[in-house]
């Protein structure tokens, strides 16, 4: 059962598409911006709202790696280990993010929903390697002492209550 406020932001959301089933791929952005992935509840809603099947619906949500139906982080970080970072050392930087945040390659999100470490094929930010990115925010010439100070910051920003 959907929620009031989802409907509400699921319609909102409909609606600056025009309810036009070629729109599937720029609604799902658009929820998954809102919520931080896709839940089913919404996957559901949005097949009825642009009168698609919920099987279609599903086969574009997991056809792309982009989106996602797992819960994820306020702060996404994608650590890149396309061919330039990996060969500039990449894997300490995305070994610092997991140590500093109790992650592992199988638990990739913090209890507290606060944080999420995902690896990339590739960011398309060669010459700036090791790359990584926060909510899409390029971070060049990553080192984990870099990572390890990255969190902190984020960290203390949530405690004072500003965002990135």
């Amino acid at each position: 059962m959907i929620k009031p406020e989802d409907k509400q932001i699921l319609d909102r959301i409909l609606q600056a598409h025009g309810y036009r089933k070629d729109q599937v791929i720029g609604v799902l952005q658009q929820v998954q911006q809102e919520y931080h992935y896709l839940p089913e509840e919404a996957l559901t809603y949005v097949a009825r709202g642009l009168k698609l099947s919920e099987a279609r619906v599903y086969g574009v949500a997991t056809f792309y790696e982009n989106f996602s139906l797992e819960p994820k982080g306020k702060y996404v970080i994608k650590v890149c280990d396309g061919t330039a970072c990996h060969v500039r050392h990449s894997v300490p930087v995305l070994e610092a993010f997991r140590e500093e945040l109790g992650l592992s390659a199988e638990r990739r999100t913090t209890p507290d929903m606060l944080f999420t470490v995902e690896t990339v094929s590739c960011l398309g930010a060669c010459g700036l390697a090791p790359a990584c990115t926060v909510n899409d925010q390029v971070h060049p010439a990553m080192t984990p002492d870099k990572a390890r100070a990255l969190i902190a910051r984020l960290r203390e920003e949530e405690q004072n209550g500003t965002d990135q």
